[in-house]
């Protein structure tokens, strides 16, 4: 790129017109890209592995903030040096892909037993070819720089492989049985669930109380599902509970069902809720299936998979919602029913793909046996193997892993990774691996099930790197660096890849055969007001909707900017258009330094003088005209030697740098993304560049240029710092500003000066960061200078506060008007006064100046001769409509607060606000009121 097209930047910002053109280049140019051989002590592997989204899904708001958090670590990460890998892949879905396709056979008026499965799963992988796969797209949208190279799915066949090898060896370790267990069943879907794909609401229902047995033998216990007494086989007491104990071992009448059942004392009823007694049935809840084992309780299974009654009797053959109201009715015909209390709210649980209503069931099913495994888990946390970000997250973890049930692993559908096990005819079982051939002999038969999907998912940080195969890109890039994602998935989806992990790559030793160093849990995307998303709410977010809108970068500037670990993110419409605002912040700071000559590229010459505008005369940055193409400038100069301002910026430019450095190492996104824009807008765009303005329209071409240079310079450094969260309107401004290729190979601007000596628990403590950037860049802590910083505060505050006086007082901005700055000479910002001057557009005083108003800041009494620039007679009445509005206020303030009954009856705080509204108004009638004083006469 030349110097003259490296200048040339549209009036205005248009991300439709960059972003694709930009990613295409990136990909072009085998930017995402990551070599195993290129790993070294001077380039360290840093590795994440996408979190699978559903082959079904499509960018949500939860997608995009977890995307744009990795590829902002990936992206630094490969501008300090590292060999970065950011792997991408998509998962099967087992239960959300059979029901799309089984959707699409419905309109053609078919099932997928008419295909049969062998057809039926050549069907849902063409679905897949033609339809799956539409978040990949999307993902480009947004900027994901990951290695497309490396794209893997769960269900390709390097994965399956995997997936059949931790299932052998588990098995032949006998962690792997199948048993009959209380499963979460969906009768619509017609399989088993894992508990991550229950979604539990707070439903209306009602609590039953019914009568067992009669007279002094007789016990009441409640219900929400009055339908499962049919399967009960016994009543149930806390052992210390008085009230039962003469009960305890003896049998009662079961209403209906004409058995007898015992009552047993069980240390887990409550004796505190309820009546302190329960029915137990063992077949259809999970806690009853528990005391069923432990009395030696018989299970009956009172429903089909359908959720149909099963029972003899005038029940048999009734779904389980046309049974309930017919049970409690033959019970209340039998007088059993004590107490019915309608409605009562209780959490139930649905199936998150259809919204069935789950029905917990006994079945026989296979199970890992989690003991052992899930201890290990515990373990590498607890010795810090892994660090789990933020910290106090980590006692959730615990929670979870050292109470974990087994785990139902099967599931009865079609698609997905088939059980690979063998039944003969005479009961052999017979578990293959992947290098075995099935048995031979007639009537061998296949399970019909597949694995759950959270099985294949929780090989994934190491099935994608080759897995069961030493493969170069496993030795390099596992254990991976950091996972990020939702601390909701904490327990279903991390716990379960630290299982497998520190199982399957034991051979690496306790430290090398965790998943990933680093767990970075971010929270739930809400609403402005911190209310969940949903459709009923009409409060949801499409990402798309807004990267068409506002841009990419102002979409992941908003999620970035919202994110702390564990907390959950606040977004609102209005903030996504304010980060766009930022963009063109950028944009326009950037426009006006190409204008002034500003380089960050590497040139020779100085510029010419006369070339350059006045700087005085420039418009705001907003709005400027296209640039002209000017000489480049030679390096930074010595900062010593550099004016205040500039020294200033360079300071902050160093302060920022080092804070956003160590924000990023622990996740904090939130409080990095904060301090770059307030260091880009505040600081270096609506300070800097005024105070720069009359050095670079100045005579002084040493002090001109070395201006440009520092202006130059401290912009590329910005965009850098900027670029891994808004990656293409910096890309499209740095090449713009330096004539490089692209940001994304610029080398960080920055390091933590502890990164690599463990001391830290963040990023830094992986391996130690490459050396990168340049002398100027290594030495950034050695251009702090607390002098010119204090010195350009006192400057901010003085022109911060005569800028508001001068506000009140009703003179524009841009007025110029006549001023004396008495005693400035003998404080700090003598040396600054022809700048203060030209900040607050204030002239020599002339022979004829006349103070009319004055004020005082810094030790220095700035006074002003606004006769002939202010219309007094408009502003008396302004001022006096200003006054009438305050002491309209006032009076209805006091009115209230005069009348008795308001004082003693009103709420304390609607009082006190009420008193406040007073002293505020009475407050704005003293200004108005001493700003009418210093007026003069008005002229008639």
């Amino acid at each position: 790129m030349t110097g003259e097209e490296r200048r040339q930047l549209p009036p205005q910002y248009a991300p439709a017109e960059v972003e694709a053109r930009r990613y295409a280049q990136w990909e072009s140019a085998g930017l995402f890209g990551a070599d195993p051989a290129d790993v070294s002590a001077s380039a360290p592997a840093f590795s994440i592995v996408i979190p699978p989204p559903n082959v079904t899904g499509s960018l949500h708001i939860g997608h995009a903030l977890d995307h744009t958090l990795m590829d902002a670590l990936v992206r630094r990460r490969r501008m300090q040096g590292y060999t970065a890998l950011w792997l991408p892949g998509m998962d099967h879905a087992g239960i959300a892909t059979q029901n799309v396709v089984e959707r699409e056979l419905a309109r053609e008026g078919l099932s997928r037993h008419d295909l049969g499965r062998e057809k039926f799963v050549q069907r849902v992988w063409q679905w897949k070819a033609s339809s799956g796969g539409k978040i990949l797209g999307q993902m480009r949208r947004l900027g994901d720089s990951v290695d497309w190279s490396r794209e893997r799915f769960t269900m390709d066949e390097g994965l399956s492989r995997a997936v059949q090898t931790i299932f052998k060896r588990l098995f032949d370790d006998g962690l792997i049985y199948r048993a009959q267990r209380i499963i979460n069943w969906c009768p619509r879907c017609m399989t088993a669930l894992s508990d991550i794909e229950v979604d539990h609401t707070d439903d209306d229902g009602e609590l039953v109380s019914i009568r067992y047995g009669d007279g002094a033998d007789s016990i009441v216990v409640a219900t929400t599902r009055v339908e499962t007494m049919l399967g009960d086989t016994a009543v149930a007491v806390h052992p210390d509970d008085p009230r039962y104990g003469h009960l305890v071992g003896r049998d009662l009448e079961l209403p209906l069902a004409g058995r007898r059942i015992p009552v047993v004392a069980d240390p887990h009823v409550d004796p505190e809720f309820g009546t302190g007694a329960v029915k137990v049935t063992p077949a259809h809840d999970p806690d009853d299936f528990e005391i069923g084992r432990r009395h030696d309780l018989p299970s009956l299974t009172i429903m089909d998979e359908r959720g149909v009654i099963t029972a003899h009797g005038p029940f048999l053959g009734l779904d389980r919602f046309e049974a309930r109201p017919a049970v409690l009715a033959a019970l209340r015909a039998e007088n059993r029913v004590v107490a019915e209390r309608r409605p009562y709210v209780h959490a139930v649980g649905h199936c998150g793909r259809c919204g069935t209503t789950v029905e917990p069931r006994l079945s026989l099913q296979w199970f890992v046996k989690v003991g052992p495994l899930a201890k290990a888990a515990g373990d590498a946390v607890r010795d810090g193997r892994v660090r789990i970000h933020p910290q106090e997250m980590a006692a959730r973890y615990f929670d979870w892993v050292d109470d974990m049930h087994d785990w139902c692993i099967s599931r009865q559908l079609w698609w997905g990774h088939r059980i690979p096990v063998w039944y003969s005819p005479a009961g052999e079982i017979r578990c293959v691996g992947p290098d075995e051939n099935p048995p031979d002999g007639e009537g061998w038969t296949q399970d019909p099930d597949v694995l759950d999907t959270w099985f294949s998912s929780a090989l994934w940080p190491f099935s994608t790197l080759g897995w069961p195969d030493d493969t170069a890109d496993l030795r390099a890039f596992y254990p991976t660096s950091v996972l990020v994602t939702g601390y909701d998935i904490l327990f279903f989806w991390v716990a379960r890849m630290m299982m497998f992990g520190l199982y399957a790559m034991a051979d690496l030793g306790p430290a090398g055969a965790v998943p990933f160093r680093d767990v970075a849990l971010h929270g739930l995307v809400r609403d402005s007001h911190g209310k969940k998303m949903s459709k009923s709410r009409g409060n949801t977010v499409d990402p798309l909707d807004w990267i068409e809108r506002f841009g990419a970068d102002a979409t992941r500037f908003t999620l970035a900017r919202g994110s702390s670990p564990g907390g959950d993110v606040a977004i609102s419409e209005e903030w996504v258009a304010g980060a766009r605002n930022f963009c063109n912040k950028l944009w326009n700071a950037t426009r006006f330094a190409l204008l002034n000559g500003a380089d960050a590229g590497v040139g020779a010459g100085q510029p010419d003088a006369a070339a350059l505008p006045d700087a005085a005369a420039l418009p705001d940055v907003a709005g400027l005209p296209d640039a002209a193409a000017l000489p480049e400038p030679a390096g930074l100069p010595e900062p010593a030697g550099l004016p205040v301002p500039d020294r200033w910026i360079l300071s902050r430019l160093a302060a920022v740098t080092a804070e956003t450095d160590a924000l990023f190492e622990h996740f904090e996104f939130a409080k990095a993304c904060d301090a770059l824009y307030h260091f880009a807008w505040d600081e270096f765009c609506d300070w800097y560049l005024e105070l720069a303005k009359p050095a670079l329209a100045g005579a002084d071409e040493a002090t001109a240029a070395a201006t440009r240079s520092v202006l130059g310079f401290v912009l590329d450094r910005l965009l850098r710092l900027l670029h891994p969260v808004m990656p293409f309107v910096t890309d499209e401004l740095w090449t713009a500003l330096t004539g490089g290729d692209t940001v994304m190979t610029a080398a960080w601007p920055g390091q933590l000066a502890a990164a690599g000596d463990g001391s830290e628990a963040g990023l830094g403590t992986l391996a130690g960061p490459p050396a990168c950037g340049d002398a100027r860049q290594a030495g950034l802590d050695t251009l702090r200078d607390p002098a010119a910083e204090a010195a350009v505060e006192a400057l901010m505050r003085l022109v911060t506060e005569v800028r508001r006086f001068r506000s009140d007082q009703g003179l524009r901005p841009a007025q110029p008007v006549p001023a004396v700055l008495a005693g400035i000479g003998a404080t700090p910002l003598a040396a600054h006064e022809a700048r203060i001057r030209a900040l607050l557009r204030l002239t020599a005083a002339g022979p004829d100046f006349t103070p009319t108003a004055s004020v005082q800041a810094e030790g220095v009494i700035i006074q002003l001769d606004t006769a002939a620039t202010i219309d007094v007679a408009a502003e008396r009445r302004r001022l006096a409509k200003d006054l009438a509005a305050a002491q309209a206020e006032a009076d209805t303030a006091e009115r209230k607060l005069s009348t008795p009954s308001f004082v003693q009856r009103a709420p304390a705080a609607v009082v006190a606000k009420n008193r406040d509204r007073l002293a505020a108004a009475q407050a704005e009638m003293t200004r108005i009121e001493g700003r009418l004083a210093t007026l003069p006469p008005a002229s008639h």
